[in-house]
C-alpha cells in the first residue's frame, strides 16, 4: 500500500514478539504534522520517522536495526531527540520496507492508533540511580499500556505528555508536562507528588499513595478529555479557562489525593549525563556520551550497540539531552570503554563545547529554518574554547524551538542566513527571554558569549 501525503501507513505489520490488537483493516491513524513510526513527515531533507521509546531504553539488537534502516531507506542521518527518542532523517520513498523492519525489531506499538500518545518520559537512570526513591519502570509499563490500549486515549494530543520522576540526581526537570508525577517519602510511606501543565520543581497540587499512581494518569486523562474541546489539545489550555481548584477537586472525587505542604523536589546537578558515574548496584557504573549536535551516524550507533553487548547488558538509554547512557558497566572496564566510545565519535567530556550546545535541523533540512543551525553550532564551538561549561546555549532556526522543550539560559534565533538575535532566558519575560542583541554574525555572538562567561549568567 502507497503511503499518502502526509506519509501516513495505515496498515500495520505484526512485530516480533509484540501483539497488535487492532485490526489493521480498521486502523486509520489521524494527520499529524508530528512524525512517529507510522507515520513519515516529509521534511526539506526527506521523510522523518520517530520511534519512540519506552522510558528512552533500546536494546542492542533495536539500535542496530534503527541504524540499518538509516542506511537502506535514508541518508544515514540518525537523531537523538529531547524526549529521549529516536529518529530517522532524509528517507526516501521506501517508507514501507523501513516501518517493517522497525515493526519487527519490536519498536513499534501495541497499537497503531496508540503510537502518537506514547509520550512518557522517565529519567534516563531508572532502576539504577544511586538517590532514586524508587525504581519508576513497572508503574510506567502500566501506563504505557493504558496510553496504548484505551481507545479513548488515542483523541490525546501527539504532543499530550507524561513525566515520572523517582526522584533520580540525573533528571530533566526543566520539560513541561500536561501532568508530572514526582517520589516523595513520608514518614516511611512513599507518594507521588504531582502536578498540571508544569515541572517537578514546580509546587504540587497534591499527592497520591505510590499504589495509586496508575489511577491518579488514568483519571488525569479522562478529566482532561471530559473538560478540553477539540482545539484544546494541551492541559494548560483547560487550566486558562477553569480554575486549578475546580480540576484537583474533580480529581478527589476519582482518586484518594492527600495535601503535601513543605516540599519541593531538589534541583538535579548538571552534567550528570556526561562521563562515568556510579549506580545503585555495587560495581557497576553508567557511561553517559554525547553524539555532536545530538546527531549520530549509523556507525555510531552500531558501534555503541556492539560495545554495550561486549561491555555491558546489551542496553542503551536515550536522554532528554539528546545523548546515550549505556548502564551496568564494570568499574574496571569503564577507561577502555571510554576510549572506545570516543574512537567512535562521542564526546564525554563536559568542558567540550559541543556538549553544551543545541541546534535544531536549520535550513540544511527544515524549510521553515532561516540559517544553518548545525554547522554554525559547529562554527560557535571552535570560538568557546574552555568556556563551555559555564553556557548552555541554543540556536534556534525559527521561532518554534523545536530542538529544546524548555527555554535554555542563552537562545540564539535565527533571523537570516549566519545572523541571529541574542536572548538571555528571564523569568519575568515570555519566550526566549531577554534580548541582549540583534542580527549578530557568529562571530560576533561567539565574542558576546565569550565575555559573557566570564561573568556568571542568570541560569
Amino acid at each position: 500500500m502507497t503511503s499518502n501525503k502526509a506519509g501516513i501507513i495505515p496498515r500495520l505489520t505484526l512485530a516480533a514478539g509484540l501483539p497488535v490488537t487492532q485490526s489493521p483493516s480498521t486502523t486509520t491513524l489521524r494527520p499529524s504534522a508530528c512524525p512517529g513510526l507510522l507515520r513519515i513527515v516529509q521534511a526539506l531533507d526527506g521523510g522523518i520517522c520517530r520511534i519512540k521509546l519506552n522510558g528512552g531504553a533500546i536494546s542492542a539488537a533495536q539500535a542496530v536495526a534503527v541504524a540499518d534502516a538509516a542506511e537502506r531507506y535514508a541518508g544515514g542521518v540518525i537523531e537523538a531527540t529531547n524526549r529521549a527518542n529516536l529518529q530517522i532523517r532524509g528517507i526516501g520513498s521506501e517508507h514501507r520496507p523501513l516501518i517493517d523492519s522497525l515493526l519487527a525489531a519490536g519498536l513499534g506499538p501495541k497499537t497503531a492508533a496508540g503510537d502518537d500518545v506514547r509520550n512518557l518520559m522517565l529519567s534516563p537512570g531508572a532502576g539504577i540511580d544511586k538517590q532514586m526513591l524508587f525504581d519508576t519502570r513497572p508503574l510506567a509499563e502500566q501506563i504505557l499500556a493504558s496510553l496504548q490500549s484505551h481507545e479513548r486515549f488515542h483523541q490525546l494530543s501527539a504532543k499530550f505528555a507524561v513525566q515520572l520522576d523517582g526522584g533520580e540526581a540525573l533528571a530533566m526537570l526543566e520539560h513541561p508536562h500536561d501532568l508530572w508525577l514526582s517520589a516523595v517519602e513520608r514518614d516511611g510511606e512513599r507518594l507521588l507528588a504531582f502536578g498540571l501543565a508544569g515541572c517537578p520543581t514546580d509546587t504540587p497540587v497534591g499527592a497520591v499513595l505510590l499504589s495509586d499512581g496508575h489511577a491518579l494518569v488514568v483519571a488525569v486523562l479522562e478529566l482532561f478529555l471530559d473538560l478540553a474541546r477539540p482545539e484544546q489539545t494541551r492541559m494548560r489550555h483547560v487550566l486558562a479557562e477553569r480554575s486549578l481548584a475546580s480540576v484537583v477537586q474533580a480529581l478527589a472525587e476519582c482518586v484518594p489525593l492527600t495535601p503535601i505542604s513543605h516540599w519541593r523536589r531538589a534541583e538535579s546537578p548538571s552534567g550528570l549525563h556526561i562521563g562515568t558515574y556510579p549506580q545503585r548496584q555495587e560495581g557497576v557504573v553508567y557511561i553517559g556520551v554525547v553524539p555532536p549536535l545530538g546527531r549520530l551516524d549509523a556507525s555510531m550507533l552500531k558501534g555503541a550497540a556492539c560495545l554495550a553487548e561486549e561491555f555491558g547488558d546489551g542496553s542503551l538509554r536515550l536522554t532528554p539531552w539528546q545523548s546515550l547512557l549505556l548502564p551496568n558497566i564494570r568499574h574496571q572496564d569503564a577507561p577502555v570503554l571510554s576510549e572506545r566510545l570516543q574512537a567512535l565519535g562521542f564526546l564525554l567530556c563536559a568542558d567540550q563545547a559541543l556538549t553544551h550546545l543545541v541546534a535544531c535541523t536549520g535550513s540544511d533540512g527544515c524549510a521553515k529554518g532561516l540559517a544553518d543551525t548545525k554547522a554554525d553550532a559547529l562554527q560557535l564551538a571552535t570560538l568557546l574554547p574552555g568556556q563551555a561549561d559555564r553556557l548552555q546555549v541554543h540556536l534556534s532556526g525559527c521561532s518554534r524551538s523545536c530542538a529544546a522543550a524548555h527555554i535554555a539560559p542563552v537562545t540564539l534565533l535565527a533571523v537570516s542566513p549566519g545572523h541571529y538575535d541574542l536572548y538571555f532566558r528571564d523569568a519575568v519575560q515570555p519566550g526566549f527571554g531577554a534580548l541582549q542583541a540583534r542580527n549578530l554574525t557568529i562571530e560576533a555572538a561567539g565574542a558576546l558569549l565569550d565575555a559573557c562567561s566570564r561573568s556568571p549568567l542568570d541560569a
